[in-house]
């Protein structure tokens, strides 16, 4: 029985650390790559389409993204757009994103309670007095590699058409149509195009493979290590 719990806490450990893998890669694309945006809005010619310098760009930018993390108020932004003074985002687009900041906030907690679980499961194995240098290493190829298998049959179905999982993904996650914006009227639509969004998910993909290709290969290095030892 004990040891059918040691693989358990085990495997739920490696199950939440993938879910704080995936939630990190996603903040490490948006927040923590240098860059990035510039790259992305010049790649898809983003200041034509919105008539603004870079600079201005970039600082409504940098208030949109302080937003989401519930380190600004509000997203009623100043800029200056084809030499007028204006505010950047009319009252749709403040709802929606309103939405977007709720999903985002909800991801941080449940990352925060996922770092509480994988906290409460090294506890019960050292209560319990496993063998972490055998169970755990095991239980957690187990779970990483099962959680990466769904991940990965899940990013290649979407691959096949990104459009239509990227609508699907709107209507899953939000109770109304505040998401459909018009490129004439709405300016978030322009600065963050489709493409945006399938380079940035691309970018959130491999930053979350290299993540948990790193913590399977040191699970199966202490494994092996392991096994030798008991020989």
């Amino acid at each position: 029985m004990k040891t059918i719990i040691h693989y358990a806490a085990g495997i739920i450990f490696s199950i939440c650390l993938m879910v704080t893998l995936l939630i990190t890669s996603v903040e490490a694309v948006v927040y923590w790559t240098p860059g990035y945006f510039e790259k992305e809005y010049a790649k898809y010619n983003v200041t034509e389409a919105v008539d603004m310098t870079m600079e201005d760009l970039l600082d409504v930018t940098d208030q949109m993204m302080a937003y989401l993390r519930g380190k600004r108020a509000d997203l009623h932004v100043n800029t200056t757009m084809g030499g007028v003074s204006r505010e950047f985002f009319n009252e749709r687009e403040i709802a929606h994103m309103e939405d977007v900041r709720g999903l985002f906030l909800d991801a941080l907690a449940i990352r925060r309670g996922c770092l509480l679980v994988m906290a409460l499961c090294l506890i019960i194995l050292f209560l319990l007095k496993a063998d972490l240098k055998r169970v755990f290493p095991k239980s957690v190829c187990l779970g990483t590699g099962l959680f990466f298998g769904v991940t990965a049959i899940l990013a290649a179905i979407i691959s096949t058409d990104f459009s239509k999982y990227f609508i699907m993904f709107h209507h899953i996650f939000f109770s109304n149509d505040l998401w459909i914006l018009d490129p004439a009227t709405d300016m978030l639509i322009n600065i963050v195009p489709e493409g945006f969004f399938s380079d940035t998910v691309l970018h959130i993909g491999i930053t979350f493979f290299l993540c948990v290709v790193i913590v399977f290969g040191l699970a199966l290095f202490f494994l092996r290590k392991s096994k030798k030892n008991n020989v």
